[in-house]
C-alpha cells in the first residue's frame, strides 16, 4: 500500500468520540477537516498541540473548518484530558491503529538513534469534497495549528 499524499481521496472511517458518540469524516463533507494524529494525551507536546488548536476556535470557524484529534488513548483519557485543558473539538478513539495506520501516522520511526513502532505525530487537511489537501508526518507540535490553517487558504 503506497503512502497517501495530496490529492487521494481521504479514508472515510468512524471512531468513537469522547463527546458525540461515533463520528464518521463523511459526514463532514462541504466543510473542511483538519485531523491531527498525536501519541497520547496529557503529554507535554501534545497538550501544546491541542491546546494551540482549541485557542484557535475563531479563526477554524471563520473558515468553516472542523478539528478532529485521534490518539489511540480510551475515551475516558480523552474526557479527563478535555477536560483538564477545556478542548472545544472532539477526540477520537484508535484503539487498534487502524486509522492511525490508514494515514500513514504509524509504523517504524527512529527515537533517540533508535528504530522503534510508534505513532507519527501527523496533521492531514481534507477539503470539503473530501479529498486530502496538505499532510505531513513527523509535525513539530509547536505551530502545528497555525501551519494546518495556513493550508485553509
Amino acid at each position: 500500500m503506497s503512502e497517501l499524499a495530496v490529492g487521494d481521496t481521504a479514508p472515510d472511517f468512524t471512531l468513537p468520540s469522547d463527546t458525540d458518540g461515533d463520528i464518521t469524516l463523511s459526514s463532514f463533507r462541504g466543510r473542511h477537516v483538519i485531523l491531527y494524529f498525536y501519541p497520547r494525551d496529557n503529554t507535554p507536546g501534545c497538550t501544546t498541540q491541542a491546546c494551540d488548536f482549541r485557542d484557535r476556535a475563531e479563526v477554524l470557524a471563520g473558515k468553516d473548518a472542523v478539528v478532529l484529534g485521534v490518539s489511540k488513548d480510551s475515551l475516558a483519557s480523552h474526557g479527563k484530558f478535555r477536560g483538564k485543558y477545556d478542548l472545544n473539538f472532539p477526540l477520537l478513539s484508535d484503539a487498534d491503529l487502524a486509522v492511525h495506520t490508514a494515514y500513514g501516522a504509524y509504523g517504524e520511526k527512529v527515537m533517540y538513534g533508535k528504530k522503534t513502532m510508534g505513532v507519527k505525530r501527523t496533521t492531514v487537511v481534507i477539503d470539503p469534497e473530501g479529498t486530502i489537501a496538505f499532510i505531513k508526518r513527523n509535525v513539530r507540535s509547536k505551530g502545528s495549528a497555525d501551519r494546518a490553517i495556513a493550508q485553509l487558504g
